[in-house]
């Protein structure tokens, strides 16, 4: 469970990642503060963590979203990005999202 507390004018947010074992995958479950509630494919691969919306879910799809986001090596951060992609065009950069451990 991942939990999102964010100045305005970003949403507060919960997700909640499960195992699909059907398709042997990840998915994320979110929901904000604004009522969106969508669903996310998500991977881990060579110290990527990617989120990926192509298709509608809870939420009519506008636009297909994706984020990816890189492990620093020491594992205390992940630097990433949020883009978007409307009607089949090109992916461009929303806006960056890092996390950083607190210890």
């Amino acid at each position: 469970m991942q939990h999102s507390n964010a100045p305005d004018p970003a949403p507060d947010s919960l997700a909640i990642v499960s195992f699909d074992t059907d398709r042997e995958t990840y998915v994320q479950h979110y929901f904000d503060s604004r009522g969106v509630v969508r669903v996310y494919a998500m991977t881990f691969s060579d110290g990527v963590w990617t989120l990926l919306r192509e298709s509608p879910d809870f939420s009519p799809l506008d636009f297909s979203q994706r984020f990816t986001g890189t492990f620093s090596d020491d594992g205390d951060s992940i630097i990433g990005r949020w883009e978007i992609s409307r009607d089949g065009s090109p992916w461009e950069r929303d806006f960056d999202l890092s996390y950083f451990r607190v210890r």
